[in-house]
């Protein structure tokens, strides 16, 4: 493939195999689409009525007194910022249902599963690959290392082969790459590992697995992608590989990737809250989404000669940031596989796929704004042809989750009018003003509500984190952090998305994944604007009315802390206080799985 040239997708139009997704059933025959469209239909139902029962209470609350120009202007931002917190709202409350309402909560959602239970010997073979770029390649093939001792033990290894892609483009990061990968390989045995480093990284990470797919695709069926961070447990693996081989029109099978024990007081924190809210969450969604998942574009199994058949990325028209190469990639690829006429499935599932999460709020953010612009190229895809219905509304959720940041971000800023609009704060409906604000924050916080109910009434379950009292103030100050968390990515993501107007871009490269200090200096180049933000916003409010400033403190706390919280959080000493008590701790510190205990020795 020519990545410098537009590839043209191949679509559905001539196959048959698109066709099939049109009959009774789903591709793989796992479930009736006449049950699926009935479950799209009642989230559709509750999620229009309840968002419109928020906007109603909102403009309700915005026209006392009369309209302004501003308050239409904040009823309009409302608008905009409110579909996502009902969609998680409603998910994690189906999730919760599914996980203990029914007694099939889980047969609903992934009826594929019980082919993973067998004995069955595994026929075909997998390609494991690592992409890596200008990271630590001690760290990351160590890693790779871990997950081939799992599959070898079994019994099933022989069916693996492991590829190390390299867009490394530092020097001396290549010279060690190289190095590993040869001692690698001749530990493994011939042909058992690959290392390929391209001289350009065209089309991004996309254009690395192209490549490979080009190269060694057809010698396999399977292909297992993993991120530089990412481990996985062989039996899991080989459990995956067992669903894929039952059902041959599943084209990826994603895994429920939790993140593992850190080092970091802030990464603890993070991933001990996106923990539980996955959970429910995620039980939930697959429930109506059914064959047309989420791709994460790691951790998770596809299926080669469709993915190179179907899902070749288009190069988008215009310069970046909006055109180029597709930079989120995954997602897209999930769309063009359901539209070839395989699923695409998501196991709700924790268990034996792991990855790092940022160890500072400073990297955390320049994820973000990494996905931002890769999420907002998304517009530009819309008009693929006969895409599903249900694959154009993952593509368009994705651009509203953050198309909702600088909505939020709006409405904070244009706050003190309402303060300081006297005819406003004279007829002001004090009752349901704060009744819909208390409301938002039940539906924003519901996934984690949901997730820490789960733990708190299964049985077991909250041993599992040391108890159920460390868990509780695990999960309070989660609660507390998420808030402080929110506002600096709100903001940032803001920032971002302004200058994606004026043509700004990311840079794509390596990440920090250790625990680290930030200096205040760091913290301040980085948060004063924050900073600057949300004394302004909170000043005014106090000048106008003290309780009004009071009553904003779950949504511009984390402005007026931004620089403290950003060096307390990657407090190396903070984070070894967090380790020595378990605080935040998951379930992988209180029992290890051999795995992760084995990839910690080489970290």
């Amino acid at each position: 493939m020519n990545d410098q040239t537009p590839v043209e997708t191949k679509g559905p139009a001539a196959g048959a195999d698109w066709a099939s997704g049109q009959g009774s059933t789903t591709p793989a025959g796992l479930q009736s689409m006449a049950e699926l469209r009935n479950r799209r239909i009642i989230v559709v139902v509750l999620n229009v009525a309840t968002w419109f029962l928020l906007n109603y209470a909102a403009w309700s609350i915005l026209s006392a007194g009369g309209w302004t120009l501003v308050d239409m202007v904040l009823a309009t931002a409302f608008a905009v910022a409110t579909p996502w917190t009902v969609l998680g709202f409603w998910n994690a409350l189906i999730g919760l249902w599914l996980l203990h309402g029914v007694d099939d909560g889980f047969k609903q959602v992934a009826p594929f599963a019980e082919a993973g239970e067998t004995d069955t010997p595994i026929t075909i073979r997998t390609a494991v690959f690592m992409t890596l770029r200008n990271e630590d390649p001690a760290r990351a093939l160590h890693r790779l290392k871990v997950m081939k001792q799992s599959l070898d033990a079994t019994g099933q290894g022989d069916r693996f082969d492991y590829f190390i892609l390299s867009d490394t483009n530092d020097a001396d990061v290549a010279i060690e790459e190289e190095n590993l990968a040869e001692a690698f390989s001749n530990e493994a045995g011939p042909g058992r590992v690959v290392y390929r480093r391209r001289t350009d990284n065209a089309g991004f990470k996309a254009g690395n697995v192209r490549e490979f797919c080009d190269r060694w695709g057809s010698r396999y069926e399977l292909m297992l992608p993993l991120d530089a961070d990412s481990l996985m447990a062989g039996r899991t693996i080989v459990r995956h590989v067992r669903m894929m081989q039952a059902y041959p029109k599943i084209g990826i099978l994603q895994s429920l990737v939790v993140g593992m024990p850190s080092n970091s007081a802030f990464a603890r924190m993070f991933q001990f809250g996106m923990r539980q809210g996955m959970r429910s969450y995620t039980m939930g969604q697959a429930w109506w989404v059914g064959e047309c998942g989420p791709f994460w574009g790691h951790n998770a199994l596809v299926r080669i000669k469709p993915f190179v058949d179907h899902c070749a990325l288009p190069l988008l028209e215009g310069p970046p940031p909006f055109g180029g190469h597709v930079l989120s990639h995954d997602q897209v690829e999930a769309t063009f596989m359901r539209r070839a006429g395989y699923e695409v499935r998501v196991l709700p599932e924790e268990g034996g796929s792991w990855e790092e999460n940022p160890p500072t709020i400073l990297e955390f953010s320049r994820r973000d704004v990494r996905w931002c612009q890769g999420n907002m190229q998304y517009v530009k895809l819309l008009d693929q042809p006969e895409l599903f219905p249900m694959s154009r509304f993952q593509l368009i959720w994705a651009i509203l989750m953050f198309v909702g940041v600088p909505a939020w971000t709006l409405m904070i800023a244009l706050s003190p009018f309402l303060v300081w609009h006297e005819p406003t704060r004279a007829t002001f409906p004090v009752g349901l003003g704060i009744a819909t604000y208390l409301a938002f924050f039940a539906m924003y916080l519901m996934p984690k509500i949901a997730g820490f109910t789960d733990i708190l009434i299964t049985e077991g379950a909250a041993a599992r984190y040391g108890g159920r009292a460390k868990f509780l103030l695990a999960a309070a100050i989660e609660l507390f952090f998420s808030f402080l968390v929110g506002a600096l990515t709100s903001f940032r993501i803001t920032v971002f998305m302004v200058g994606l107007a004026f043509g700004k871009s990311v840079t794509w490269g390596g990440q920090q994944r250790d625990a680290m200090a930030l200096t205040w200096d760091e913290a301040w180049a980085a948060f004063w604007p924050q900073m600057a933000f949300g004394f302004a916003v909170v000043g005014l409010l106090w000048l106008g009315a003290p309780a009004a400033a009071w009553w904003s403190l779950p949504l511009t706390l984390g402005f007026l802390v931004a620089i403290p919280f950003a060096v307390i959080t990657a407090s190396p000493k903070l984070g070894q206080m967090f380790v020595r008590n378990r605080l935040c701790g998951i379930p992988e510190e209180f029992e290890t799985p051999d795995e992760i205990a084995a990839a910690r020795t080489g970290a």
